[in-house]
């Protein structure tokens, strides 16, 4: 505990001893001129992951707290750092991380003069955080950042900004009692359940569908929502953001929802009468990509007023989806298996021959791409999995090309941190970063394309040294394949519109403590794959470019017809 009257030189010393009270170790970001929170963070022992791009030092801390389901901090400067890492707080926003942004200002004497990088930063954040504050006083240093840390961790999780000025950031901070500390969390078993429309639909249901959203990340460690599942009967898909919830292996599971969804799945899922969501935002991905949505009601439960849709019939539940499936099972009890054996029987019957027809699809896939000139990403993502060990995580981005790594079973088992609905350039090749921190001792590896490379290359670059072991596998189309796709559809001109250049890779980047090869060779992918894991294992960066065809699109995104064929 700090004793009564404590003094700190300036505001990053108490903000900092804050941190380090809330078991704060890492920090990301590139803050302003004033590089007093470089000291305050040196003489507490907290590390900063510097960062060239504020953008990327949100996605860094993003896929921190994702991975980690702790609070990560991110530092900028002010003005024109601020509105740079705007996109970064939206991304965190959207994806529930808890952030805490430490933002510079402007003196409070200068406000309305035309300083120096002057704004209304908190009128531009406040759109994308749960809490945005300028701190005006000393004395309000403590008690704010307090406040920030509670909101960021919720629930529902978010960043929070915190503004310092110029003139609050340099006074001396007297802390003249105790430390303030976060409320402490009271964790209870759920009680019983009662009887009412949600209880009502899952009892009555015969072909359930179990849908896991992002928020069950860290909330089913020991399997509550596989057992739920297996409770019911019911199919097990996954939003994507909710990918790493739930055991991919699981008999049950059928892969990714939505426009993601392979063709039998698709199938299965029309032909459920229930949906019971758990913990997830039913994003436009989920509801109207690709996969034409049942006409049956939808059992919603979230501990976030925002993520109960009203666009569905059926009941919504405000709480915890732990606590729920726990409680449904529970009060269900035995007698749902015996009333409804034969019908979940014949549901289970159901999801195994889909299973078996994915993977199907997955050999024919591969036996395609065998006779196929050149890497195919089906045979890429194929080798990856069968050279990775475990426990591993798999960070993604949102591409055309690179949505292969989102359809089962093209990568099954470990975890996986993905952009949100917002899909921002370079989210995944720079959250990268944040997620090894988080993950020291897990195989990291980043599967992009290469225009989300370039956003974060310098990032990568200058990381590398001190924050490596990541392996970046770089879909090489010359630039966005989505556009391009689009280009085609509305036949543009390809060379006035060049989203693309087909094969062409980036430049590379150097350094001792990068490992970067173009793979072209079929032959060669087992054994190129296997030497960059190694050199990832002793904390170096590898890079492996792989040129692929304007052809290569995942199944069922050719399926939904969102591409010209």
């Amino acid at each position: 505990m700090t004793r009564a009257g404590k003094r700190h030189a300036d505001a990053w010393s108490a903000i900092v001893d804050l941190l380090v009270a809330n078991g704060v170790d890492t920090c990301f970001g590139l803050p302003g001129d004033d590089l007093e929170l470089l000291r305050a963070l040196d003489a507490a022992g907290l590390d900063l992951v510097p960062c060239r791009d504020q953008r990327n030092a949100m996605y860094m801390a993003t896929g921190y707290a994702l991975q980690s389901g702790r609070l990560a901090v991110c530092a900028l400067g002010k003005g024109p750092a601020v509105t740079h890492a705007a996109t970064g707080l939206l991304e965190a926003r959207e994806s529930g991380a808890p952030v805490l942004v430490l933002a510079a200002g402007v003196a409070e004497r200068r406000r309305g003069s035309g300083g120096f990088q002057e704004l209304d930063q908190v009128a531009v954040t406040a759109p994308l955080v749960r809490w945005a504050h300028r701190v005006g006083h000393p004395d309000r240093v403590v008690p704010a950042t307090v406040t920030a840390l509670t909101r960021a961790a919720g629930p529902p999780p978010g960043p929070v900004y915190l503004e310092i000025p110029d003139d609050v950031r340099t006074a001396e901070v007297l802390v003249t009692g105790p430390r303030p500390t976060p409320p402490e969390p009271l964790v209870l078993e759920p009680g019983p359940v009662t009887w009412g429309p949600a209880l009502a639909a899952i009892g009555a249901s015969r072909r359930p569908v179990v849908l896991v959203g992002g928020g069950m990340r860290h909330s089913n460690g020991d399997g509550a929502v596989e057992r739920f599942a297996e409770h019911l009967g019911a199919a097990l898909f996954t939003t994507a953001s909710g990918r790493g919830a739930v055991d991919e292996r699981h008999p049950l599971f059928c892969g990714v929802a939505g426009l993601y969804a392979a063709a039998p799945a698709r199938a299965l899922w029309a032909s459920c009468d229930l949906v019971v969501s758990l913990a997830g935002r039913l994003e436009e991905t989920v509801v109207e990509g690709g996969t034409p949505w049942p006409p049956v009601e939808v059992v919603q439960v979230n501990v976030d007023p925002a993520g109960l849709s009203a666009e569905f019939s059926g009941p919504r539940v405000l709480g915890d989806a732990r606590h729920a499936v726990l409680g449904w099972s529970r009060a269900l009890g035995e007698h749902r298996k015996a009333e409804h054996a034969d019908a979940t029987e014949a549901w289970a019957g159901e999801i195994a021959d889909v299973r078996k027809a994915m993977s199907r699809e997955v050999e024919a896939e591969l036996v395609r791409a065998a006779a196929l000139p050149g890497v195919r990403i089906a045979e890429l993502l194929a080798a990856l999995d069968a050279t990775a060990d475990e426990p591993r995580v798999l960070v993604q981005e949102n591409g055309l090309q690179d949505m292969w790594s989102y359809c089962f079973p093209f990568h099954v088992g470990g975890g996986s941190i993905v952009p949100s609905e917002q899909t921002p350039l370079g989210f995944g090749a720079a959250a990268a970063i944040g997620v090894k921190r988080a993950a020291p001792d897990h195989e990291v590896t980043a599967f992009i394309g290469d225009g989300a490379f370039l956003a974060a290359r310098a990032d990568i670059a200058v990381a590398a040294p001190a924050h490596g072991g990541v392996l970046y596998v770089v879909l090489c189309n010359g630039g966005y394949g989505w556009l391009d796709a689009q280009r085609a559809r509305l036949g543009l001109d390809a060379d006035r519109y060049p989203f693309t250049r087909p094969g062409a890779p980036p430049p590379m980047v150097d350094g001792p403590d990068i490992r970067c090869r173009v793979l072209r060779d079929k032959s060669a992918l087992t054994s190129e794959i296997l030497a960059a894991r190694r050199f990832c294992s002793q904390g170096g960066t590898a890079v492996l470019m792989v040129p692929v065809a304007p052809d290569d699109i995942p199944p069922p995104i050719r399926d939904a017809e969102v591409v010209p064929q």
